[in-house]
């Protein structure tokens, strides 16, 4: 069980070497800290009882609580080394997701940006030996995460995207490219960008069709999933405090 243990900052275990130095200290101590009181009968302390003897439990366990930082101070990690030898389809994935405002609309429950990170959570969880990448955009794209085989950064980035983190806009060929900018000098066997958006291409330098073929010539697939449904759907609106 701790053969996959590792320690960021071992250099720190040097401190244990003050435990035996604290204990012999104690030990030549421990008659001074007998205190004597003066009273009409010893009866009440008698050599068989046990709580006197249980006063040096209270050194102990400082021993322990001292031990015990500095192993937290050399920050033990594990380390899964059983993927090292899985044999993997060498996968690489970059999920490029929509923040712009109309991903507030409530079409879907709670709104389509919540549902959405709901199903790419589902789907990161179940592609366990692919690397992930995360994109988000709106009126410009910025890579959130880099492709990475780490499922829990993955995640933690995906719960961190909220709309208002970029200029509102739909640039999905910003998006796009930016997504080929991350999986470009992939050496994967396969490379794939899951663009996820709700509407089409109102802003941005960069035309869709141009990221599409950029994506061609780099060997990587694109994937586009719709979001929202037909018709009307509630979204909220910006206004100012003179209600404009």
């Amino acid at each position: 069980m701790l053969e996959n243990i590792s320690f960021a900052n071992p250099g720190f275990f040097w401190l244990l070497l003050l435990l035996p130095l604290a204990l012999l200290w104690y030990f030549f101590k421990r008659k001074e800290q007998n205190a004597s009181l003066t009273i009409s009968s010893v009866k009440g302390f008698s050599k068989d009882d046990i709580i006197p003897k249980l006063r040096h439990l209270l050194f102990i366990f400082r021993l322990l609580s001292l031990a015990a930082i500095i192993v937290a101070m050399a920050r033990p990690q594990t380390e899964d080394i059983s993927t090292r030898t899985k044999t993997t389809k060498g996968i690489d994935i970059v999920m490029a997701i929509d923040v712009s405002s109309s991903m507030l609309a409530r079409d879907l429950k709670p709104n389509r940006l919540s549902a959405l990170k709901e199903v790419a959570s589902d789907f990161i969880v179940k592609r366990p030996n692919d690397r992930i990448g995360l994109v988000a955009y709106a009126g410009e794209g910025y890579t959130k995460t880099p492709i990475t085989s780490d499922k829990s950064i993955v995640l933690r980035a995906l719960g961190e995207i909220t709309y208002g983190q970029l200029n509102d806009g739909t640039a999905i060929g910003m998006g796009l490219a930016t997504a080929v900018n991350r999986l470009k000098e992939s050496k994967a066997i396969s490379k794939i960008i899951i663009l996820l958006t709700d509407g089409v291409n109102n802003s941005g330098f960069i035309e869709p069709l141009t990221a599409a073929d950029l994506a061609i010539e780099f060997g990587i697939k694109t994937y586009t999933i719709g979001l929202g449904t037909n018709g009307n759907a509630l979204s909220p609106i910006a206004y100012n405090s003179d209600g404009s």
